[in-house]
């Protein structure tokens, strides 16, 4: 390169200096992205040096353009790069004007080639549609000919003539060879602007299949001028941008869905749409067949803001299906359980006799067990803890003559309320027995009134006739009092003096029991789908859950779907008081089953159903309506118990005992919760964690660790995993076999929670006469114990004209002239010193008096 100065100078020969060219140009190019951004990118495109003479053509110089295609443009010499103004400085991704003119060239240049293109196709199409015309013109002239050549031919030869079709009804005619001289089908294609090289026809041109719009090309390799130029140009290998793609995506997308949301529209039925009392969107949307998005939508339009998983109400759902066009029917939550009992109707033709259930009812150790006991020639209250029953006990005695009778055996103590009145539900008959020394008690009562509220006959059985001191008069006649009038006074009722120890007067009692149930006429259908009552459940470590019921209506069989309460199962074991293995258990009989997939509360209703589908549904609906009902209902009810319930809690000081129980059977756990709940005080509550029947188990310990409860077990024992982590964690377990001692244990420590009672005790009153200044001690009250005496370390209060001004707490400065003393008798003097307080006055009462701690108890 030169410098300018010699740039100026000029050779004497007139030839242009040799000079190296730029064989490259610059510039930018803006990138755009998805979500609006861009970027600009510095390019630069090389370009092949090529040395010619001027005036004559390169190596690689277009060749010239076919007809119907506009000469290309001339590229134009890639100037310098001038100097960068002002505002290329201030912009560096600014296009130049050269760079402008250039894009603007490369665009006219391609949409006159793309023209040029698509002349071309519609002329050689044009042409090749003449050339078909006139080929399938000729094939028909040519057979037509030879049809009537045939025709005369046969005509000549006196053959008969054939009917032939028309060519022009053949589906694809063969094309023939034309007649003519090839001169005059090349005159022919002449005369329509076209040739052809062979006589054969072309073949069509194979259409190229497009790219999918969901697979575009992504630009590969280093950005150069040539490409943008390609791009800009519109040529068939563009590549789309990501951006682009994107929106085209979404606009199909939008597009579809459009046209699914008409075809919708157009294609939706009305149908008949089951509306239970509480159903979520997603359901709901499933019955109508319907996306769930759309009654969203429908539902903020009523300005409500839902989710899928949300709940609706009955009126709620209807609303919005009737505005769909479907057709309601409401039904409730509860209709899942219709049917349950069976569809057979009993009817005396299929009703068959059935022995009588009788409940033993009375109180705490009048002897029911022993009674009993006596009837079934067995021991069964030696087994009981303390002499006395906590489960219900169900046995059936077969007497000599072959009859059976089912013995319901109630506990009398005052905790077991609940299991009587279960008791007393599945009964037929009660016999109350009572002690004939011991007279009319307060569970003698309860029982009473149990067997009234279910309607069943009573029998009074006087027990223990065969003490000194019974009086069975005194028994009948305190009868009366609870309308309980006996044959000896004239009424209906039955009663019968035995003795279970000595075994006197059991026939008659067995007699009058087959004597009132021939009355009753007790029958029932064998031939049904079984319908039993549970008695009792409990969890057995080896068996499982075990559940004793009564079956009251058909025949309960092994294999069965049952469903009682809110579990459900299938029965693996059906067996009788005696242990022995049944296949199946009739009406009135007591049995255990095994197979249920949780224990049952005692008092559900058992129900033999016909799949495991149908059981598993009416168990998951008790369920929830028991965890409703514990959540204490729904709507303003729940706002309201809470309400109340946060203003009580906030008001209110008690303190609470965690208990952790677990019993052998469901009844005896029960009875447990229902005793604690009734010692709660409005200062101490028991609060029981969980209650559950089973062994303690290491959860159980966990659990009374996290709450800080004892662990009570009754009738139950703990594990050795479980003991071991109780006595890691100082966990406490105690074990109970007789409930009133628990309850006991349970009040007392109770007790002690109790805030002691504080009580005063008046000592005297001392009356300020004068009060005295003294240097580093203040003043000094000296007083007349007017009233009682005054001491030493008593609490003492100031009075002034009978209004207490002050709580002094306790008195520690008592003299008597210079002396400390500690008591003054009354009518003495002495003086008093209260420390702090100065404001004492003359004519102020001072009272002493004593403060005793007394301990509560519930």
């Amino acid at each position: 390169m030169s410098d300018g100065n010699e740039q100026k100078e000029q050779p004497a020969s007139g030839r242009k200096p040799l000079t190296l060219t730029r064989t490259h140009a610059t510039g930018t190019v803006k990138q755009s992205f998805s979500h609006g951004r861009t970027k600009h990118v510095a390019v630069e495109v090389r370009e092949k040096r090529s040395l010619t003479r001027p005036g004559a053509a390169g190596p690689g110089a277009p060749a010239a353009p076919g007809p119907g295609v506009p000469p290309p443009l001339r590229p134009r010499a890639t100037p310098a790069p001038a100097a960068p103004t002002q505002e290329a400085k201030t912009h560096p991704g600014a296009i130049s004007d050269i760079e402008t003119r250039r894009r603007e060239e490369a665009v006219r240049r391609s949409m006159a080639e793309r023209e040029a293109r698509e002349q071309r196709s519609r002329a050689e199409e044009e042409q090749r549609r003449a050339l078909d015309d006139a080929q399938r013109k000729m094939a028909a002239e040519q057979a037509q000919l030879e049809s009537e050549a045939e025709a005369r031919r046969r005509a000549e030869a006196g053959e008969p003539e054939i009917a032939e079709a028309a060519p022009e009804a053949s589906a694809k005619p063969t094309l023939r060879a034309p007649a003519q001289p090839m001169k005059e089908e090349n005159d022919l294609l002449g005369d329509l602007g076209g040739r052809i090289k062979t006589a054969r026809r072309p073949a069509a041109p194979v259409p190229v299949k497009p790219a999918k719009k969901g697979e575009p090309k992504r630009r590969e390799g280093k950005l150069t001028l040539d490409m943008v130029e390609r791009e800009v140009a519109g040529d068939d290998d563009r590549v789309r941008s990501l951006a682009a793609y994107r929106r085209a995506q979404q606009k199909e997308k939008e597009r579809r869905a459009k046209l699914m949301g008409a075809g919708a529209e157009r294609e939706r039925v009305a149908r008949e749409v089951t509306i239970p009392e509480t159903i979520t969107v997603q359901e709901l949307a499933n019955r109508m067949a319907m996306r769930g998005a759309d009654i969203i939508k429908f539902m903020m339009r009523q300005g409500q803001m839902l989710k899928m998983t949300d709940a609706l109400d009955a009126d709620t759902a209807e609303l919005i299906a009737t505005e769909h066009g479907h057709a309601v029917r409401r039904v409730a939550e509860s209709d899942i359980e219709e049917g349950l009992a069976g569809i057979i109707e009993d009817t005396d033709e299929n009703l068959q006799p059935r022995p009588p259930v009788v409940t033993v009812m009375g109180h705490v150790d009048h002897g029911k067990t022993s009674l009993l006991d006596a009837l079934r020639q067995t021991d069964v209250a030696s087994g009981e803890a303390g002499g006395i029953t906590q489960h219900i006990g169900a046995y059936q005695v077969r007497l000599k003559e072959g009859q059976r009778v089912t013995f319901l055996d109630t506990p009398g103590h005052a905790a077991f309320s609940a299991m009587r009145a279960r008791g007393a539900q599945v009964t037929d008959i009660v016999v109350l027995v009572v002690a004939a020394d011991d007279g009319v008690m307060p569970q003698t009562i309860e029982a009473v009134q149990h067997a009234r509220a279910s309607g069943a006959p009573i029998i009074v059985a006087i027990n223990k006739i065969d003490k000194p001191d019974a009086n069975p008069t005194r028994v009948l006649t305190d009868l009366l009092q609870h309308e309980i009038v006996t044959e000896t006074h004239g009424g209906d009722t039955l009663s019968v003096e035995v003795s279970a120890l000595k075994k006197t007067g059991l026939d008659k009692l067995v007699e009058t029991i087959l004597l009132q149930a021939e009355l009753l006429d007790l029958k029932a259908n064998p031939d049904r789908p079984a319908e039993a009552a549970v008695i009792e459940s409990k969890l057995d470590r080896g068996r499982g859950t075990v559940a004793t019921v009564l079956v009251q209506k058909g025949t309960l069989k092994r294999g069965d779907i049952v469903v009682a309460g809110g579990q459900w199962g299938r029965i693996r074991a059906i067996t009788n008081e005696r242990g022995q293995v049944l296949q199946s258990a009739g009406p009135s009989e007591p049995v255990e089953i095994m197979g249920l997939e949780g224990v049952p509360e005692p008092g559900d209703t058992l129900n033999v159903v016909e799949s495991e589908t149908r059981a598993r549904e009416v168990a998951d609906y008790r369920q929830r309506a028991r965890r409703q009902r514990t959540a204490g209902g729904g709507g303003s009810q729940v706002r309201t118990s809470l309400e109340s319930m946060m203003a009580k809690f906030k008001d209110s000081t008690a303190k609470e005992l965690p208990v952790l129980v677990k019993a052998d059977v469901q009844g005896s756990a029960e009875a447990i919760v229902g005793s604690l709940d009734k010692l709660a005080h409005d200062e101490v509550r028991a609060r029981v964690v969980l209650s559950g029947v089973g062994a303690i188990n290491e959860s159980d310990v966990q659990l009374a660790k996290t709450s800080g409860a004892p662990v009570i077990g009754f009738n139950v024992r703990a594990s050795k995993e479980a003991r071991d982590l109780a006595e890691r964690e100082g966990v406490e377990i105690r074990y109970y076999a007789i409930i009133y001692d628990l309850i006991d244990d349970i009040k007392g420590v109770m007790s002690g929670m109790l805030a002691p009672h504080m009580r005063e005790t008046f000592l005297g009153n001392a009356e300020v006469l004068e009060v005295f200044n003294i240097s580093k001690v203040g003043k000094v009250a000296g007083c007349r114990v007017s009233d009682g005496v005054v001491r030493k370390g008593a609490k003492v209060r100031i009075l002034r004209e009978n209004v207490v001004i002050q709580e002094m707490g306790v008195l520690n400065t008592l003299k008597r002239f210079k002396d400390e003393v500690n008591e003054v008798l009354s009518g003495q003097e002495c003086g008093m010193s209260f420390g702090q307080f100065q404001d004492i006055k003359q004519g102020d009462v001072i009272e002493c008096f004593n403060v005793e701690v007394v301990q509560r108890t519930l």
